[in-house]
């Protein structure tokens, strides 16, 4: 399940890049991350809490830096490397295009190691369930608007259901997904980071924006029948939208069956006793529960830079490996 949801947020991630121009692009963003649970409590703290983390990119030539907060990296396309920078201690490491097609071909060969050990009927019986796997795909424009970084946006509603095959989500449990885009006319500076970051992932991977390559995606699609569907039908949808998205709020959502609900724990008793019964029993009484909630917004855009914003900074030493 959690395989399938992250599927599915990165798809709809792909369908919304768009086509670019070159020119220098200099932009912040701030995103704000909030996991639900006690580990989310932690992971939430480490993401900047309820401040979140502004993070400044800039694109120039075959460059292209991003820094936030106290760490951030440098990708040259031309040098085939990414310098990691670390702003507390004054230092940044080099890693390769190379280096990193090696880390991900050892990650490709421990997995299809462990799916050659895996029990021939574990492995049938997972591929059967995710066969029985459908996504729905929606897309809703408004008429609400909001002034965003010198932009007039338009409200968009993406909502990407994942449930059993021929059951309405309420009844077989499943997730959703929601993402609350605000449209903006068409902005090519942020259409140039975009045709940046595509040309890294295929430089490095050498394939689609995922790293997979076809043979890849094919016997994706072959295990996850839903997902070829799923990114079709979400390209589809979104080239109904008009613009580029300023500001995008994700919620992720899971949603028990209707079984699950039946046999649900129901609180009983009042005091003390109750109130700690009803605090343990929190959720689990709720179909629809949160679990994720994401925002990028862009907070500023420029179309030029200089030499010096996509460069390591001054005095900055080189860390050995």
């Amino acid at each position: 399940m959690k395989r399938l949801c992250s599927c599915s947020v990165l798809l709809a991630c792909v369908v919304m890049l768009a086509p670019a121009l070159h020119a220098d692009v200099k932009t912040v963003q701030k995103t704000t991350f909030k996991l639900e649970g006690l580990l989310g409590a932690f992971l939430n703290r480490a993401a900047g809490g309820d401040d979140g983390v502004t993070a400044t990119t800039t694109v120039k030539g075959n460059r292209m830096s991003r820094m936030a907060g106290t760490t951030g990296e440098i990708i040259d396309l031309g040098e085939e490397k990414v310098y990691r920078v670390d702003v507390k201690k004054k230092e940044y490491s080099a890693v390769t295009f190379a280096e990193m097609r090696a880390e991900l071909e050892k990650a490709k060969a421990d997995m299809a190691k462990r799916q050659a050990e895996m029990n021939p009927q574990d492995k049938a019986n997972a591929q059967e369930a995710a066969r029985q796997i459908e996504f729905d795909v929606d897309v809703k424009q408004t008429d609400e608007t909001r002034s965003m970084a010198g932009q007039t946006t338009r409200k968009a509603i993406l909502t990407i259901t994942m449930h059993e095959k021929g059951k309405p989500v309420e009844q077989s449990g499943g997730m959703i997904m929601t993402s609350t885009m605000w449209m903006a006319p068409r902005v090519a500076a942020l259409d140039e980071i975009a045709d940046f970051q595509t040309k890294y992932f295929k430089a490095v991977y050498g394939g689609a924006f995922t790293g997979l390559d076809m043979q890849q995606m094919n016997a994706l699609s072959a295990m996850f029948s839903g997902i070829g569907g799923l990114y079709e039908r979400s390209a589809a949808e979104m080239r109904k939208l008009q613009g580029t998205p300023l500001a995008t709020t994700t919620v992720i959502e899971s949603m028990k069956s209707a079984e699950q609900m039946a046999n649900a724990p129901k609180s009983s008793g009042g005091g003390l006793g109750g109130m700690l019964a009803a605090r343990m029993m929190r959720g689990q009484s709720q179909q629809r529960t949160t679990t994720l909630t994401t925002t990028v917004e862009t907070q500023s855009i420029a179309t030029t830079a200089s030499a010096d914003d996509v460069a390591i900074p001054a005095g900055f030493k080189e860390k050995k490996k």
